[in-house]
C-alpha cells in the first residue's frame, strides 16, 4: 500500500439522483498508481435505471480502489482514495525493496535463490541411489575426474571433494557412472553429469539416461568433483549394475525469478474475464497492452484469433479415416451404451442486478398493487401508413415514424380521456390527474428494457416528436441517459410489433395508469365499404388500472384511437 505524505480524499458513492440508493460497478476507467483531474471519470456504474459515469472531484494520485467490478455499493460508501501529493523521495524504492523482501525479486545471487527454505535432513543413501545436485540453468554440469578411491574386494568409500555454493540435491532413482574392469571392486572414473528420475528443486530440469555398468565389480567407486559445480554430489552405489536407468524428461522446475509466478495479471473489467474464460484464454500468459499493465478485450481476442486456427489444424491432421456404415453404428451403439449419463448439477442460479432487477421489481409491484384489466381491437392502419408517406414526400429528407404518428394519437387521446393520465396515492387514498403529458415508451437495449420518457410531448409537434423519439432511443441503446429521463411518465407507449407478435396483456408501468400496446402491421383480408378486401391490420391493446375509471372510459379512449389509425384526418379537429 501506498503512503502519500500529504493529506488522503476518500470519495464515496455520490447521490445518483431519483431516488437511487446503490449502484453496481461495471469498469474501473483507472488504476492504482495513476494520476488523476478534478471532474476526470474514474468508474462507470450501473443503477437500476441506467449506466452513469462518475467523475472524481479532487486531483492527484489514486492510492486505493474500494471496490472490484461486479460489486454493489450504496450511496456514501467508499469508492476511491486519491492522495494529493506524490510519494516522498526515496519512499517508493523503500517500498519495492519491502515488496521484493516478501514476495522475491529475482535480483539475487546465482544458486541463493529468493526464500530460505529449511536444511535439508542428513540421511545414509542406500544402496543404489545416487544424490546428485542440480546446476542452475545456464551453468554446465560438473565433470568429475581422477583416480579410483579403492581397490580390492571389499567396498571402499571416500569423501567427494567439491567446489562452489550448493543450490539444491536431490536424490536420483539410478545406476552409477559407467564403470568397467574384470577386478572386483576398482573405482573407476567417472566422467559427465549424472542422470537419473526426479523432481528437482532448482532453476532446471533434469534429463538424460545413466549408463550401463559393465563388469562383475562389487565394491563403491567415489568420484572427487571438481568445476563450477553448483552442489557436492556424493555417490554411492553397486558397482554391478545391468542395464540403463528410466529417466523422467522435463522435470518440473520452480522458477524463483520469473515475476510472472508472483504477480497475478491485472484485468479490471469483468467482461475481459469472462471472454477469457468463455474462449479458455490464459489471462497469465498475455502480454497486456493497456495503461499500467491491464489486460484489456482486444488482448484476448488477439489470443483467441491466434489459437483458433493453431487448435483447427492438428484436428484436421489427426482426423481418422471414415468408416465404413456397419463400423460406424457399432461404435454409435458402444459408446452410447459405456458412456453413463451425468447427474444435473442443478439450475444456474443468476443474481437480479441493475436493470434487470428494477424491472423485476417495478413489475412486481405493478401485479400487486394495481387492479388491471386489459381491452384490445384490430384496425385497419392503411389511412396512418399513406399519411406517413404523405409527410415525408412534404418534405424530402424529413422522416416521420410510425412510432411518433402513434405518439400524437396518444396525445389526443389522453386530452379527451384525462382519467387515464394519472396515478394513484395509495397512502393517502388518492387519484392524481395531470395536466402534462409526459409520455414514456418502452425500449429494448443491450441492458434490458427501458422506459424513456419524453417530457412535456402534449407541447410537441409530430416531426419534433419524431426527433426527440428518435434521440432519445439513441441515448437509451448507448446507456448515456441520464437517470431524469427514465422516470416521471404518465402514460407509456408499447410497440411490441417489432418482435412480430400480434397482440398482448401488457403490464402497467407503476406507478401509471394506462398502457397501450401496439402489434405488428400484417396484411389481412378486411371488408371495407361491403367489399373484401387486402389491408394494412394490427391490433391496439388498453391496459388500464380500473381504479382510476371504468371500461367504458378506457373504451371510448381505445375507441378514438384506432379511429386516428383508421382515419388520421380526425386530428385535424384538435389542431
Amino acid at each position: 500500500m501506498t503512503t502519500a505524505t500529504a493529506s488522503e480524499q476518500l470519495f464515496r458513492l455520490p447521490d445518483l439522483g431519483e431516488g437511487l440508493t446503490e449502484a453496481e460497478i461495471v469498469e474501473w476507467k483507472v488504476a492504482v498508481g495513476d494520476t488523476v483531474t478534478i471532474d476526470q471519470v474514474v468508474v462507470e456504474v450501473e443503477t437500476a435505471k441506467a449506466a452513469v459515469e462518475v467523475p472524481v472531484p479532487y486531483a492527484g494520485t489514486v492510492l486505493r480502489l474500494h471496490a472490484e467490478a461486479g460489486t454493489a455499493l450504496a450511496v456514501g460508501e467508499a469508492l476511491i482514495t486519491v492522495g494529493s501529493a506524490a510519494p516522498a523521495p526515496g519512499e517508493a524504492a523503500a517500498e519495492r525493496y519491502r515488496e521484493e523482501e516478501q514476495a522475491g525479486s529475482g535480483n539475487v545471487l546465482i544458486g541463493y535463490g529468493t526464500g530460505h527454505a529449511p536444511a535439508p535432513r542428513r540421511r545414509r543413501p542406500r544402496i543404489g541411489t545416487t544424490t546428485i545436485s542440480t546446476p542452475p540453468t545456464g551453468i554446465a554440469p560438473p565433470t568429475a575426474t581422477g583416480p579410483a578411491a579403492g581397490t580390492g574386494p571389499s567396498a571402499s568409500t571416500a569423501p567427494v571433494a567439491s567446489t562452489g555454493p550448493s543450490a539444491s540435491t536431490a536424490p536420483v532413482v539410478g545406476s552409477a557412472p559407467a564403470a568397467t574392469g574384470p577386478s572386483a571392486g576398482t573405482g573407476l572414473a567417472a566422467t559427465g553429469p549424472v542422470s537419473g528420475a526426479t523432481s528437482v528443486a532448482g532453476t532446471g530440469p533434469v534429463a538424460g539416461t545413466a549408463p550401463a555398468a559393465t563388469g562383475p565389480s562389487a565394491g563403491t567407486a567415489s568420484v572427487a568433483a571438481t568445476g563450477p559445480s553448483a552442489g557436492a554430489a556424493s555417490v554411492a552405489g553397486t558397482a554391478s549394475v545391468a542395464g540403463t536407468a528410466s529417466v523422467a524428461e522435463g522435470a518440473s522446475v520452480a522458477r524463483s525469478g520469473d515475476p510472472s509466478a508472483s504477480h497475478a495479471p491485472r484485468v479490471i473489467s469483468p467482461l475481459v474475464r469472462r471472454l477469457a474464460r468463455d474462449h479458455g484464454v490464459d489471462l497469465a500468459a498475455l502480454v497486456p497492452s493497456g495503461p499500467a499493465g491491464v489486460v484489456l478485450r482486444r488482448d484476448v481476442e488477439q489470443a483467441v484469433a491466434h489459437t483458433a486456427p493453431a487448435s483447427a489444424a492438428p484436428a484436421a491432421e489427426s482426423a481418422p479415416a471414415p468408416a465404413s456404415a456397419a463400423e460406424s453404428a457399432a461404435t454409435a451403439t458402444a459408446t452410447a451404451t459405456a458412456a453413463p449419463e451425468q447427474p444435473s448439477a442443478g439450475p444456474t442460479r443468476i443474481p437480479l442486478r441493475g436493470v434487470r432487477r428494477a424491472v423485476a421489481d417495478k413489475l412486481s409491484r405493478s401485479r400487486a398493487e394495481i387492479p388491471d384489466a386489459t381491452t384490445w381491437v384490430d384496425v385497419d392502419a392503411t389511412g396512418l401508413l399513406q399519411a406517413k408517406k404523405a409527410l415525408e414526400a412534404a418534405e424530402p429528407g424529413r422522416r416521420v415514424g410510425l412510432l411518433a404518428l402513434l405518439a400524437r394519437i396518444c396525445v389526443a387521446g389522453l386530452r379527451r380521456h384525462p382519467e387515464l393520465n394519472s396515478a394513484v396515492d395509495t397512502e393517502r387514498r388518492e387519484i392524481l390527474r395531470y395536466d402534462e403529458v409526459h409520455l414514456g415508451f418502452a425500449a429494448q437495449t443491450d441492458r434490458g428494457l427501458v422506459v424513456p420518457v419524453v417530457r412535456d410531448a402534449h407541447r410537441l409537434t409530430t416531426v419534433q416528436l419524431s426527433a426527440e423519439l428518435a434521440r432519445t432511443t439513441e441515448l437509451a441503446r448507448t446507456g448515456k441517459l441520464p437517470p431524469d429521463r427514465l422516470t416521471g411518465g404518465t402514460f407509456t407507449l408499447n410497440n411490441y410489433g417489432v418482435f412480430g407478435v400480434d397482440g398482448s396483456t401488457p403490464i402497467i408501468n407503476h406507478p401509471e395508469a394506462a398502457l397501450l400496446g401496439v402489434g405488428r402491421i400484417i396484411d389481412k383480408p378486411w371488408v371495407v365499404d361491403g367489399e373484401l378486401t387486402v389491408r394494412k391490420v394490427t391490433q391496439l391493446s388498453l391496459s388500464f388500472d380500473h381504479r382510476v375509471c371504468d371500461g367504458g372510459t378506457a373504451g371510448g379512449f381505445l375507441r378514438f384511437v384506432a379511429d386516428c389509425v383508421e382515419r388520421p384526418a380526425i386530428l385535424l379537429a384538435d389542431v
